[in-house]
């Protein structure tokens, strides 16, 4: 099997993160500093952890800043970025964009998301698998954001974020592995969002899901900065804090 290690991951790192503000007003998202440090130095050194070589930093809003504070390079991972421009271009659009840094597979990641997975095990899971693509799940249940998936039998039935249903009891976790041709009809510099993408794979059984058990964290919210807060301070799940 290949070194799967040296599959790239995209990195979400453009929006404008307006629930944050007025942190936001003056710096990225992936600046906002819980407990000692950045975000993105938080996500870099977890993947670094996990033996991830390659990261591409989709950026726009104050991207420049990101750039500035962390180079070409952290730890043992190469980094490069690209810049969606004056138009925002969303999830999809900015992974588009990106594409010739990416090769022809890669591993996209939120830029408010801190999931604590097995990367290397779960790209291997893709590489044993004949599919465009693959989507993380979790059995969410509502209880940390809004559900989104059905999956039953180890199979996505189901994917929509906008018109939701009863049976929905797992959620788009955050981490997903896909083919660069998949957005190769999509003009560069147009924006669209990455459920574009992956709504049809699910509808031609092109995609594989693959369940964790451990609970996403993101800093997209002000609750969930807090919770993550806790997470780093006190080596606590904020689930345990509460039940205790």
């Amino acid at each position: 099997m290949k070194d799967v290690s040296n599959i790239p991951f995209a990195i979400l790192a453009g929006g404008l993160a307006t629930r944050l503000k007025p942190i936001t007003n003056t710096i990225p998202k992936s600046l906002v500093v819980v407990t000692d440090k950045p975000f993105l130095q938080h996500q870099l050194e977890l993947l670094n952890k996990h033996g991830i070589k390659k990261v591409v930093l989709c950026v726009g809003h104050l991207g420049w800043m990101i750039q500035e504070y962390f180079g070409d390079s952290f730890m043992d991972i190469k980094l490069s970025y690209s810049y969606d421009g004056v138009t925002l271009l969303g999830t999809g659009g900015s992974i588009r964009k990106a594409l010739p840094k990416l090769g022809d597979t890669f591993g996209v990641l939120y830029g408010d998301s801190y999931l604590p997975i097995d990367y290397i095990g779960i790209l291997k899971h893709f590489i044993q698998h004949n599919v465009d693509g693959l989507m993380t799940v979790y059995n969410n249940h509502n209880k940390y954001d809004t559900s989104n998936v059905v999956f039953k039998n180890n199979t996505i039935i189901l994917y929509d974020k906008k018109n939701k249903t009863s049976d929905m009891t797992h959620i788009d976790y955050g981490f997903s592995i896909l083919k660069s041709h998949l957005f190769e009809s999509y003009s560069t510099n147009t924006p669209f969002d990455l459920s574009d993408v992956i709504i049809p794979l699910t509808n031609k059984k092109m995609i594989i899901g693959y369940e964790v058990y451990e609970r996403f964290y993101e800093i997209g919210s002000p609750k969930g900065l807090m919770e993550l807060e806790t997470l780093f301070t006190y080596n606590t799940k904020p689930d345990d804090a509460a039940s205790s």
